[in-house]
């Protein structure tokens, strides 16, 4: 391959496709045919030029990838095997998987899992398995399937979807919480039993505990909903909190942890030790059901992600997104 399309962003510009070489690759142990990759928000924010999430240009966008390992000079990879890599700065400071080609250091890939098509992987990516780390911590905190619901917001999205359908194949109770009526019955569909209006949580609070309500919960939008979340989980519970779409600051007072030992766990999928991702992906394969995962998946050409970024940052994006990059 001479030259090939890649999503590329540079310093005060949307991302636009470019044409790139066997020149453009970055250094590192393993070179790997990419054929699809995944949309999430902080897609959204790099391939628009928003925020601060590129801290380098030009950088190929895209923090997720999947293909076909064409050479290594790693012990670890050979030629022919296919592989899955999320976060570890791709998109940020290592050029990441909206590209044709990639080449990447052998510790950032893993295998593809069992029971999982390299597409299925996408449509998982950085989200699923952030949906999954939030389950295992939760688990880990000793959250079970039990009389109290365990809620998720933003379960519209991209996490809070996987989210819902994990812990509702897991046998919990799930509240799903949402400003998007549109996703009601899709969310129902997944396994939710009771939906959440965002607004009854999005307010600032006037007591510092309110009614217990939740076993447990993954939380994707912190301030003031992380905070009612806090107030209302039940004694002993505990929220993994993943995001912050609503917001970086946590209006709350500390009595939910000393008054009802709740655990907030903070949990992170960029530079998680590659042990647990490996638990976390294998869990994935056996415990997310596929027919939930093809239900809240959509496949879209790179050609589109334009359009795409500026849809997901919008919040019209339900579900997950895999990125077809020979298209």
């Amino acid at each position: 391959m001479d030259a090939w399309d890649a999503m590329v962003v540079d310093e005060g510009a949307p991302a636009r496709l470019q044409q790139l070489t066997e020149a453009d690759l970055p250094e590192g142990d393993v070179t790997v045919a990419v054929r699809w990759s995944s949309l999430n928000f902080k897609d959204g924010l790099a391939v628009t030029g928003r925020g601060k999430v590129v801290q380098r240009t030009p950088m190929v966008c895209g923090i997720d990838l999947a293909g076909t390992v064409e050479e290594s000079s790693s012990p670890d990879w050979q030629p022919g095997d296919e592989v899955v890599a999320t976060g570890w700065g791709l998109s940020v400071t290592h050029p990441g998987g909206y590209t044709r080609r990639q080449r990447l250091p052998a510790e950032w890939l893993l295998a593809r899992p069992d029971g999982l098509t390299l597409s299925q992987t996408m449509a998982i990516g950085t989200a699923g398995l952030t949906a999954m780390l939030c389950v295992l911590d939760l688990e880990d905190a000793g959250v079970e399937p039990g009389d109290a619901e365990v809620l998720v917001t933003g379960a519209g999205g991209g996490v809070g979807s996987v989210a819902v359908a994990l812990l509702a194949a897991l046998g919990h109770r799930v509240a799903a919480s949402t400003g998007r009526p549109e996703t009601h019955d899709a969310l129902r569909a997944l396994g939710a039993t009771t939906i959440v209006d965002r607004a009854e949580l999005s307010e600032p609070g006037t007591r510092p505990l309110e009614k217990e309500r939740w076993a447990g919960a993954v939380d994707t939008v912190g301030s003031t909903t992380l905070a009612a979340v806090l107030r209302q989980t039940r004694y002993g519970g505990a929220v993994a909190a993943c995001g912050l779409a609503g917001g970086a600051d946590l209006p709350t007072t500390v009595l939910p942890f000393i008054l009802r030992n709740v655990h907030l766990l903070g949990v992170d999928s960029v530079a998680c030790p590659t042990p647990r991702r490996q638990e976390a992906w294998r869990r994935l394969a056996a415990d997310l059901p596929t027919d939930a995962l093809d239900s809240m998946t959509a496949v879209e050409p790179m050609t589109d992600l334009a359009r795409l970024a500026e849809e997901i940052l919008a919040g019209r994006v339900r579900g997950r997104v895999v990125v077809d990059v020979e298209r």
